[in-house]
């Protein structure tokens, strides 16, 4: 039987819950959408594409990166771990001096920061480098 009690203790159980934060990162799902957003399905290869960032990163609200993709006309940069992980979208034009990008970005967790560079030719290369972020970047 129900009691005024019981029924009291289970919605405010029920709301402490919603009240728990949940973990910031993108499942792989966001991820892989991202991905085939990019590359429209095609494959791609891991070789091409240089990802330069600090190996470890004390803070990761303010994360240097830079990419170089010589020969692409477009460059997207991902973080699986953050809560939005398509961080970077870059296009380049034939007015374009070199096709590499450099910014800052926020970490929210040590993760392994990808780019994926569409080359003049159509085809698809990935780059990829390793952050280990001691304090993370994105709330939570």
């Amino acid at each position: 039987m129900l009691t005024r009690r019981s029924t009291l203790a289970l919605g405010l159980g029920a709301a402490a819950v919603t009240l728990i934060p949940l973990k910031a990162s993108a499942g792989l799902s966001e991820v892989d959408k991202a991905i085939a957003d990019f590359t429209g399905g095609a494959s791609f290869t891991d070789e091409g594409v240089t990802v330069i960032a600090p190996e470890i990163a004390e803070n990761g609200e303010n994360v240097p990166v830079e990419v170089d993709a010589p020969g692409a006309v477009a460059i997207m940069l991902l973080a699986p771990g953050n809560p939005t992980p398509r961080v970077i979208d870059a296009r380049f034009g034939p007015a374009s001096g070199a096709t590499r990008l450099s910014s800052r970005v926020r970490l929210g967790e040590t993760q392994e920061v990808t780019a994926f560079a569409k080359m003049s030719d159509g085809s698809f290369k990935r780059g990829k480098t390793e952050v280990r972020v001691t304090i993370g970047g994105c709330g939570g």
